[in-house]
């Protein structure tokens, strides 16, 4: 599948980069979407460049400790008028998924300025939001173009760029649930996507340390690899080139903090400490055997019986709370599966034995992914982002339920 040719450039001139583009393609009147760190970083420079042209730019500045739900959403669409404008996006991820769904929903476009190499999703059609306290990719539409400053993501904050490497090392694990969700579970999956999301998550693994030196042409190539990874998406239709098992773990300890009224982390670090853990799981599974995997699926008895699924529906409603009947509803296909289907799919797994085998081969161990993280300046666990054990566990064992996949994390169900 052909990735989309849309425009990008990473360079020092971004800012000479958009006044071209919106030259060229008559655009003259914007919503520019920043918050109280992105707006000096670059957001004033562009307002500046865009009026001296005699451009019209209304400037939504959302303050601090922003976040992608029904309040920053708003906010932003208050901040326009009557005019069709342009939302421009001067931040990393959360300010652009802002931007992406405000525009989508007033039916006109956006561009993104990132401020930082921190995460996957500039060009991605999908704007995760937190809507009613549940942590939803909504699919909207991939920007116009995206022009990255250079010399602004290299001054970014170390965990910014610590996020966008930890988001891209994780691939590994997405790659490998993806296939395996191909494998047991008949999820849709491309060969060609998979493998140009490999070369770039290989790619960032392997300048782990000059990254974590902030060189230059280290930065690009990390920013290289998140528009590359976000265009693989966006060709596929969603993020399963580029999500799984520890994404849906990141996902859930986001809601948590969210409803506990403490502050945010970047994306990209909780996905990291997720992705060690889940690789772990990995580690686990290349132990196993097809001998006791045989043993274990036959004893298995996944998803439950009625009690069983009860229980697990009450912990359900106790962790998400009002989300919890749309996570229910999301994950029947899971918890309705009935004698005969459980009867197939182990027979599928043991036929298929070897390759679950080799996914699981393909996933680095813990260990050196915990290395590459560090020399990067990435945290490479839940303890050094604030969550205590319970709460890591706490992700380790609902995270699988913020969405409908079969990752590994069923699998180890399965396996009992």
């Amino acid at each position: 599948m052909a990735l989309p040719n849309l425009p990008y450039t990473i360079d020092a001139a971004a800012v000479q980069n958009l006044q071209s583009f919106c030259a060229e393609r008559q655009l003259r009147h914007f919503v520019l979407v920043c918050d109280q760190n992105t707006y000096p970083a670059l957001g004033s420079k562009v307002e500046a460049a865009l009026r001296s042209q005699g451009l019209d730019v209304i400037t939504a500045n959302l303050g601090e400790n922003v976040i992608a739900d029904e309040r920053s959403i708003v906010r932003t669409l208050l901040a326009a008028d009557a005019q069709e404008r342009v939302y421009l996006a001067v931040g990393s991820g959360t300010l652009t998924d802002i931007a992406r769904f405000c525009s989508f929903k007033a039916r006109t476009s956006f561009i993104s300025l990132p401020t930082a190499a921190s995460v996957d999703g500039y060009f991605s059609t999908g704007a995760p939001l937190v809507i009613g306290g549940l942590k939803q990719t909504y699919y909207t539409h991939a920007p116009l173009a995206v022009f990255a400053d250079l010399p602004t993501l290299c001054a970014a904050p170390s965990l910014l760029t610590g996020a966008g490497f930890g988001d891209m090392v994780a691939k590994y694990l997405s790659l490998a649930d993806w296939k395996l969700g191909h494998l047991l579970w008949d999820e849709r999956y491309d060969p060609e996507i998979a493998e140009r999301v490999a070369q770039a998550a290989a790619g960032c693994a392997a300048a782990a340390e000059a990254i974590g030196r902030r060189e230059p042409e280290a930065i690009r190539a990390l920013m290289e690899g998140l528009i590359d990874s976000g265009l693989c998406m966006l060709a596929f239709g969603n993020s399963y080139p580029a999500s799984g098992a520890e994404h849906h773990i990141s996902h859930f300890w986001e809601m948590l903090l969210l409803n506990q009224g403490r502050p945010p982390i970047y994306h990209g670090l909780k996905v990291a400490a997720a992705s060690v853990l889940t690789a772990g799981w990995y580690a686990d599974l290349r132990q196993v055997g097809r001998v006791v995997a045989a043993q274990r699926i036959a004893c298995t008895t996944w998803p439950g019986s009625d009690s069983v699924r009860r229980k697990r529906s009450e912990e359900i409603q106790a962790a998400f709370g009002p989300a919890a009947g749309e996570v229910l509803a999301q994950q029947q296909p899971f918890m309705a599966v009935n004698p005969f289907q459980l009867m197939m799919l182990k027979q599928r797994i043991m036929e298929r034995w070897d390759e679950v085998e080799a996914i699981a081969a393909s996933v680095p161990a813990p260990e050196v992914l915990a290395g590459w993280l560090q020399a990067a300046g990435c945290p490479s666990d839940a303890a050094s982002l604030g969550f205590s054990p319970e709460e890591a566990a706490q992700g380790l064992a609902l995270g699988q339920y913020v969405r409908p996949r079969f990752t590994i994390a069923k699998l180890r169900q399965i396996l009992g």
